[in-house]
């Protein structure tokens, strides 16, 4: 949706969206199964208000900031014990059960800035006094630019937010604000547009860095968000809903610190926080009241189906610190252990039907992965790691995460009634994802 059309549709903000399809990562999200229609009796009629209920209850977590369809977590919503809905092929089920995920690595082709880049990102200690609200947005809001990220060179755009690092134009937003650009602009608290180029960006943290040709421009300063407590007041600086809505001003408190989110099978460790955040925050600087950036925000919780409110989320200052100071050296993160699996449960009912172990259900081998040459194949199911019994994706990647790159996973594979054995190599994050 373009930037200027957003005020058309003003329902659209909250209507649940399919996002893109995109290359597999390491695990798979429930896709919605199609359903033949059937009347209502009873039965049913209490069944949908139970997976309403349900719905309301898990809701959806949006990235705030693109202009076209944002990613989201759903639930499914047809009955999973109704048996007249499995399908005879296993493969099939388990075919409209999961969907692709996005790629670790983002599909961004805006032009490259010139690395390395000699920048070092320095985590500051507060200091003095806490600011007003008023003293704060005096001092900051000059730090908080507007990003225009196009796509085919077409006149709409993805709209989000950025904070800049340096004086001379190091910006930092977030990845999913340019995913799939191929040109970017950066628009300053003064109006001055300047054409960005990309230093580099990272889905996992989802951080990124673009860098514009300037001079003495009015840098952020980072805080340690590892002082930060329940209950601490924050302030929010961002370009909600649209140009209109430039360089607003929000505040409210820290609500939990490392809050686990799963998100399309991806665990993120980010700032809980009561305050407002609406599509095109993302990429914005969640301040403390010394006026020090604590937090980037990325997400917020929303519901198509209830009203839910001051559930926003924001990528800790401490990650950020240390993803900024990698792509300024290398345009990327190394060093991430991957394995190349698409993975997701196991339905109860799709075990009992077809007589499947327990485990995990792997959807899609990546090719130029370990995982693809030592022959693991998409339909497998993977019982074991390391000789541990695993049945949920976070099981996978807490092993995995014990490893580093060069290092072998043990794997306990079934396969149509057969018993396997693979030993995979864990490979760096862009070598497998990358393009």
């Amino acid at each position: 949706m373009s930037n200027n059309e957003w005020y058309k549709e003003a329902a659209d903000w909250y209507a649940p969206e399919a996002a893109p399809q995109k290359a597999p990562q390491e695990t798979a999200a429930p896709a919605l199964p199609e359903k033949r229609k059937k009347g209502w009796t009873p039965l049913r009629i209490t069944g949908a208000v139970c997976a309403l209920l349900a719905l309301i209850v898990a809701s959806s977590l949006y990235f705030g900031g693109s202009g076209q369809s944002d990613p989201q977590i759903t639930l499914p919503t047809y009955d999973p014990a109704a048996p007249e809905e499995m399908p005879a092929d296993p493969a099939q089920f388990f075919e409209n059960f999961y969907e692709s995920t996005q790629t670790d690595v983002a599909d961004i082709n805006i032009e490259r800035a010139r690395l390395p880049i000699v920048f070092e990102q320095k985590l500051v200690p507060a200091e003095g006094e806490e600011l007003t609200l008023q003293e704060l947005y005096e001092r900051c809001s000059r730090s908080i630019v507007a990003i225009s990220g196009y796509q085919n060179r077409m006149i709409g755009y993805n709209w989000g937010t950025g904070v800049i690092l340096s004086p001379d134009g190091l910006i930092l937003t977030n990845t999913h604000v340019i995913e799939g650009c191929d040109r970017a602009t950066v628009t300053l608290y003064n109006d001055q547009a300047y054409e960005a180029k990309l230093v580099g960006a990272d889905t996992i943290s989802d951080v990124a860095l673009l860098k514009i040709e300037a001079k003495g421009l009015p840098a952020a300063e980072l805080g340690d968000s590892s002082t930060l407590r329940v209950g601490d007041r924050v302030a929010a600086i961002g370009n909600p809903l649209g140009e209109s809505f430039r360089n607003t001003l929000t505040d409210g408190i820290i609500s939990a610190i490392e809050r686990g989110v799963q998100f399309n099978g991806r665990s993120m460790t980010l700032l809980q926080t009561n305050t407002a955040l609406n599509e095109g925050n993302s990429g914005g600087a969640l301040f403390n009241m010394y006026g020090q950036i604590v937090g980037v925000t990325n997400m917020k919780m929303m519901s198509s189906y209830s009203s839910i409110e001051g559930i926003g989320f924001a990528i800790p200052s401490s990650t950020v610190s240390g993803v900024v100071n990698a792509l300024v050296r290398d345009g990327e993160v190394r060093g991430r252990p991957s394995i190349g699996i698409t993975v997701g449960a196991i339905p109860d009912n799709a075990k009992e039907e077809y007589q499947l172990p327990d485990g995990l259900y792997i959807t899609a081998v990546t090719k130029g992965s370990d995982a693809e040459a030592q022959g693991v194949l998409p339909g497998d199911i993977l019982t074991a790691v390391n000789g541990t019994p695993v049945t949920t994706t976070e099981e996978v990647n807490d092993i995995k995460n014990r490893f580093k790159v060069g290092d072998k996973l043990h794997f306990d594979i079934w396969r149509d009634g057969e018993e396997l054995e693979f030993d995979v190599l864990l490979m760096d994050t862009n070598d497998v994802y990358g393009k």
